[in-house]
């Protein structure tokens, strides 16, 4: 079944086209990669999908209803959730609340705040928090700061979760363990569309991945036909 569709999406700052007229699908239980050079317009992508900017032209459906000019609590209550390319934590409350936060305020029904908890505890042990679940995030290292954000958009119970760039500037260990809690994250249900720079972790975990330059689809594929392509290798991977 298809989570997410967008027909001709097309977004312009100014005179420029940061998106012109891209399609894009997404199954159910999918995990599909979104790569490309800087600027191409991937996370301008994410934000028209998460309600952040709106949309110039085109359509995005998530299980086939529309959700282009939805406000971004109305989509994230429908099912689908997000982290940032630049972190977006509260540094001064713990591990804990910020991940309550979602729990109490993103999920499509209300839920007590003793169920909130529950669910917290549960999703904070998920990610590998635990231990310093009352240690304030801004004190944490980046990419324990980045498992918080995830703990926080799987409290909304998602369906679909974007993940911007989860591996930059992840040591190589992290980046394994993170690689890790993404097919973690899909046998839990959650089907994922992921934008990421770090070409071991998108050849290696995605089942399909989509190419954007200069604002346009280029290229669509598996990882082997993406690392294959010479029109993606002349303009993203290089030699």
């Amino acid at each position: 079944m298809r989570v997410l569709e967008g027909e001709k999406v097309t977004k312009y700052f100014g005179g420029l086209a940061a998106l012109s007229k891209v399609d894009f699908k997404v199954e159910r239980g999918e995990i599909v990669g979104l790569i490309g050079p800087n600027g191409a317009g991937k996370t301008t992508l994410f934000n028209l999908i998460s309600g952040a900017l709106p949309l110039k032209s085109g359509v995005i459906n998530f299980k086939g209803e529309k959700i282009s000019g939805l406000k971004p609590h109305q989509i994230c209550r429908k099912g689908v959730a997000r982290t940032f390319q630049s972190v977006k934590v509260f540094g001064n409350m713990p591990v804990f609340q910020n991940v309550l936060l979602g729990s109490l305020f993103g999920t499509p029904t209300a839920m007590s705040s003793a169920d909130a908890t529950k669910e917290t505890t549960k999703l904070v042990e998920f990610v590998g928090l635990s231990a310093i679940s009352t240690v304030p995030v801004k004190d944490l290292t980046l990419g324990n700061q980045k498992r918080v954000e995830v703990a926080r958009a799987l409290a909304t119970k998602p369906e679909l979760i974007l993940l911007d760039e989860l591996m930059a500037g992840l040591n190589p260990t992290e980046m394994a363990e993170s690689m890790e809690l993404v097919a973690t994250i899909r046998g839990r249900g959650v089907t994922i569309f992921m934008i990421e720079h770090v070409m071991k972790a998108i050849m290696n975990v995605c089942d399909r991945i989509m190419v954007l330059h200069h604002g346009e689809k280029i290229a669509e594929g598996t990882p082997k036909e993406i690392a294959t392509s010479k029109k993606v290798i002349e303009v993203y991977l290089g030699e």
